[in-house]
């Protein structure tokens, strides 16, 4: 422990002794490393949104939707997989441990344009049911929701989300006012709670409709895109619900055993799930590219050793004619190789944590930056790894030095 402490006092020393060299050393390992922080604080940033917006969601949901067609000349012909109200149907009367269940439907891509007066808003259009508010735990902040009413006398009613209601210059209680949807003139009866952005995307920008409505006025109904939205209820389990609705409308659609399903049963945990992975093997993907100038500066490093190895030839000689043996001069200039490049390190985790945090302020609605800490760890050992395997070549030419040689060096 003396020889360390000794050889840290040392190092500490000559780093201070040549101040600018040392800077200039430091400066490719503190930039590596910051560029890491940074790109690290920015992905974890973006992980935590994502499980923020799950566990909002509601981890026991379940989302049946009809799987995208893979047969591009099929989809041409029309033949693309949907779900239909039968489908729902048959999961409403069949399938036991489900709290609420409700359609959501939408024509085309569900981008309608949406009037009032002289304005216009563009927005997301559903149809759904009473039902809607329950699953997705989300509520009229004015007004009230659609009702079963609503949807048994397929009425002319809307809820709008509060963007919509912005950008179309209505009031904050627009209750009783009218909009334009598909050429049809229809009552708005309520404004959902608002939910803010999602990397930028605003998530309030929509209209909700009756289900039974939007079938009336799209005037193709079996046009209409349908998903299937449901919560199950506490204490039962989801896996097995999921399990039942795959088998129920395997069964219905006509699938022959070992026919892929046309139709996917997702939990929010899953996609949540499967968006972390994503942002995972991006941090690596991205840490690892960039970790490469933490290399470079390395190299720079095993550059100044050398020169100071040469420059402090006639001390090397000194000390080992002193009795300093080869074991204490090789631990001296690694501990001061390692001593640069975690002071690069420290520098570079302050700098990347302050770029990454200024870089997700100045992005509009973009996840806080969050350096976990095992990123921490990475930065400054990644860092003092690279001090020392880049020194070890300098540290030993030291230790390798003959006394004599070194003493008559000039």
């Amino acid at each position: 422990m003396f020889m360390l402490m000794e050889s840290l006092r040392s190092a500490l020393e000559s780093i201070a002794a040549h101040a600018f060299r040392s800077a200039l050393t430091t400066l490719g390992i503190a930039i590596g490393a910051s560029s890491v922080v940074a790109v690290i604080a920015l992905m974890q940033g973006m992980q935590t949104s994502i499980t923020t917006e799950r566990d909002e969601l509601g981890g026991n949901n379940l989302s049946v939707r009809a799987k995208a067609p893979v047969d591009f000349q099929a989809a041409l012909a029309g033949d693309i997989p949907r779900l239909t109200p039968a489908d729902l149907e048959l999961l409403v009367e069949r399938v036991d441990g489900i709290e609420s269940i409700t359609p959501l439907a939408a024509l085309g891509g569900g981008f309608e344009e949406i009037r009032a007066g002289s304005r216009v808003a563009f927005g997301s259009l559903f149809g759904t049911t009473h039902s809607y508010q329950d699953v997705y735990d989300s509520f009229p902040a004015v007004g009230r929701f659609l009702s079963p009413a609503d949807e048994l006398r397929r009425r002319l009613v809307c809820v709008l989300g509060d963007g919509i209601r912005q950008a179309l210059g209505l009031p904050e209680d627009p209750v009783g006012a009218f909009v334009q949807i598909g050429g049809e003139w229809v009552k708005v009866v309520g404004v959902m709670e608002p939910r803010g952005s999602f990397f930028g995307l605003s998530q309030d920008d929509y209209a909700l409709i009756p289900y039974s409505t939007l079938r009336r006025i799209s005037g193709a109904p079996e046009e209409i895109g349908l998903a299937i939205e449901l919560a199950v209820a506490s204490g039962v389990d989801r896996d097995a619900v999921a399990y039942r609705i795959r088998g129920l409308l395997r069964l219905a659609h006509g699938l022959a055993p070992g026919e892929e399903d046309d139709f996917e049963v997702e939990s929010s945990e899953r996609m949540g799930e499967a968006f972390e992975r994503i942002g995972t093997v991006l941090t690596i993907v991205v840490a690892g590219v960039v970790g490469i100038s933490l290399l470079v500066g390395g190299i720079g490093i095993m550059n100044i050793m050398l020169v100071s190895v040469t420059e402090r030839t006639r001390e090397i000689g000194t000390l080992k004619a002193l009795g300093a043996t080869r074991r204490q001069i090789l631990l001296q200039f690694l501990t001061e190789a390692a001593a640069l490049s975690v002071l690069g390190g420290v520098i570079g985790l302050a700098v990347g944590y302050g770029a990454g945090a200024t870089i997700s302020a100045l992005l509009p609605d973009f996840p806080a930056a969050v350096v976990p800490l095992w990123g921490v760890a990475l930065a400054v050992g990644f860092s003092a790894l690279v001090g020392i395997v880049f020194g070890i070549m300098p540290a030993y030419k030291a230790a390798d030095l003959h006394p004599i040689e070194a003493l008559r060096y000039e």
